[in-house]
């Protein structure tokens, strides 16, 4: 058995056991935690051995476009984070998910999901990922809206789906673009875009951005992921942490060499990245419900790994990435195991939450403390390595990253300061899932050993294995952003739940409506769309349909003309004079058969007399 063999039964299991369970619908709900959870667990094995032995393959798809995909540095990680990822997610929700449920239907998408994920991470040409990247966008769609009888969360898998699927466009023209200029074309290898020459060299890297960041809901497409909150908690704990919403940061870590070959590209990434991490996190910060919290709070940290993307710091978004992954899929799972207990999202209604489930409490602060970045949690280096790459590219790009991580422990701080509060009637109590502490209890120590990512070396060796020369930490940057983490938190611990000052109320507000993005999009791109289509489909009514009626009006017209004047005047009598004819001929010819023997010996006596008369005047 070969390594390509490995690769191809890594990406092929879990989607093919998900398209079994998801089409075998509920005669397959009894046996699809644990077949889920078999397979999430070969997966898991799968990934480590591929990340080990780093794999590739390759098969005929095109013409002259084979499929390849292959597992390197970077990929190395990515494969075993979402594979480890999606294994306790599945352990959690076969707790959750009770025998009423459509479990396979949800296991099994969630399963298509994930394969769709490690085909993403694994795919090195343009057909491949795009394929990996659509089959996920479904998967996505089904499993936001998985509760498919109630109108609100269906239309928000809808929003969801729509918004990702308008940036999806980009890897289409990137495609086309790559065909049209360059080296690629022979291949469509994502290694080979750099060479590609302009324009379409730009216009490949356009389209690449538009994909990744509407996929990482960056902006200003980062409303989305406020709606995909209707989906089940662990759908957000999976499609946040380590799967959908992360795949377009990773295309950009995959893809550093095209946007620096363009000129332009590396500096629209890493300033969108870090505008989208301070503005979202101003967002998080105004937001009275967890789920919301944390989604805000992952487009935040995902603009880190945008930024570190834009100013070229693999090392650094790579961790970046898979402590984000731990931490906010155990933040969903204890948010998921909350609502279910509680039957609340809003903050106010969570004071006690901590004290009255303390193993849900434990693991929720760990995670909520690594989000802030306080030392010496995983994030917290991974934002100094980034960090560091951004004070080298720009001190302003520094500054906004270090804003955006004083924000990130304003908004952890004031979600702790929450739960751990005493409740004004006791500690709050719920019924929760029964084994809901175990795998929570895993994510949390895969957080906490993730922390060993703060020093240095372990960040220098991870530099080698991703081939990236990063500058060094030093020593001032990490009593910074450790000083700036410590504030922060600070300040929301102290500032509790007051009432913002009047003169913010209003900044306030916007910030809790996601900054009016989706009622943007609505104004400025949906409703224009609308009435184009509107316009078009009266210019259609009302000029095109009466111009179509009239010309078939007068081709029915001429047609009626036509059969009467010439059918039936002229082809008519030719058809009846020239069958007259025939018919007079025929009885003519059938005149001297009369079946008689003397008669016929007339016609020839008669007939021998005739041409012996011609033969004598001829002569």
């Amino acid at each position: 058995m070969s390594g390509g063999w490995l690769l191809w039964t890594l990406v092929g299991l879990p989607l093919l056991a998900g398209a079994l369970l998801t089409g075998a619908g509920r005669a397959a709900d009894r046996i699809a935690p644990g077949a889920a959870l078999a397979v999430a667990g070969a997966a898991t094995v799968l990934a480590g051995l591929a990340a080990a032995s780093r794999p590739a393959a390759g098969a005929p798809l095109l013409e002259g476009l084979p499929a390849r995909l292959a597992v390197d540095g970077l990929s190395s990680i990515m494969v075993v984070t979402v594979a480890a990822v999606t294994l306790l997610v599945l352990v959690f929700s076969a707790a959750e998910c009770g025998p009423e449920q459509a479990r396979a239907r949800f296991f099994g998408l969630v399963l298509v999901f994930a394969g769709a994920m490690l085909l993403t991470v694994t795919a090195t040409t343009l057909p491949l990922l795009l394929m990996a990247w659509e089959v996920m966008g479904a998967a996505s769609w089904a499993l936001i809206g998985y509760w498919w009888r109630e109108p609100e969360r269906v239309e928000a898998a809808a929003v969801a789906f729509l918004t990702t699927r308008a940036g999806d466009l980009g890897l289409y023209l990137a495609a086309g673009a790559a065909l049209a200029g360059g080296p690629a074309a022979a291949t469509l290898a994502l290694e080979e875009l750099p060479a590609t020459a302009e324009p379409w060299l730009s216009l490949a890297t356009a389209g690449l951005l538009a994909a990744a960041l509407g996929k990482s809901a960056q902006l200003p497409f980062s409303f989305w992921l406020s709606r995909a909150m209707q989906g089940p908690s662990p759908v957000s704990a999976l499609l946040h942490s380590a799967t959908m919403v992360v795949a377009g940061a990773y295309l950009l870590l995959r893809t550093g060499p095209l946007l620096e070959a363009t000129g332009w590209g590396a500096a629209v990434v890493a300033w969108t990245g870090a505008a989208t991490a301070v503005a979202l996190g101003l967002v998080a910060i105004a937001q009275t419900e967890l789920k919301q919290l944390l989604a805000a709070s992952s487009c935040a940290q995902i603009g880190f790994m945008v930024l570190a993307a834009g100013v070229g710091s693999a090392a650094g978004g790579t961790v970046q990435l898979t402590a984000h992954a731990a931490a906010k899929s155990l933040a969903f799972l204890v948010a998921g195991a909350w609502l279910a207990g509680l039957g609340t999202q809003e903050l106010t209604g969570l004071r006690g939450a901590a004290r009255g489930h303390r193993t849900l409490g434990l693991t929720f602060t760990v995670a909520l403390l690594a989000l802030a970045g306080l030392p010496p949690l995983a994030l917290w280096a991974a934002k100094d390595v980034l960090l560091a790459a951004a004070l080298a590219d720009s001190p302003w790009l520094y500054a906004a990253g270090l804003t955006a991580a004083a924000l990130s422990a304003v908004y952890s701080a004031r979600v702790l300061w929450f739960v751990w509060r005493p409740a004004r009637r006791g500690p709050a109590a719920g019924r929760l899932p029964p084994v809901a502490g175990a795998p929570l209890m895993l994510l949390a120590a895969g957080c906490l050993a993730l922390s060993v990512c703060a020093f240095p070396v372990v960040r220098e060796s991870l530099g080698r294995v991703l081939g990236s020369g990063e500058p060094a930490v030093r020593g001032w940057e990490f009593a910074l952003s450790g000083a700036v983490a410590l504030a922060g938190g600070a300040l929301a611990w102290a500032w509790g739940d007051r009432a913002p000052p009047p003169a913010s109320a209003r900044l306030g507000r916007w910030c809790a409506g996601w900054l009016g993005l989706e009622r943007a999009v609505r104004v400025g791109v949906v409703a224009p769309v609308l009435r184009l289509a509107r316009a078009l489909a009266a210019f259609d009514d009302r000029v095109l349909d009466p111009v179509a009626e009239a010309a078939a009006r007068g081709t029915v017209g001429l047609a009626r003309a036509v059969e009467v004047r010439s059918e039936r005047r002229i082809v008519d009598r030719a058809v009846e004079g020239f069958a007259a004819g025939v018919g007079r001929c025929g009885r003519l010819a059938r005149r001297p058969q009369t079946g008689r023997l003397h008669q016929y010996l007339a016609q020839a006596v008669t007939g021998l007399t005739a041409l012996a008369v011609v033969f004598v005047l001829v002569r």
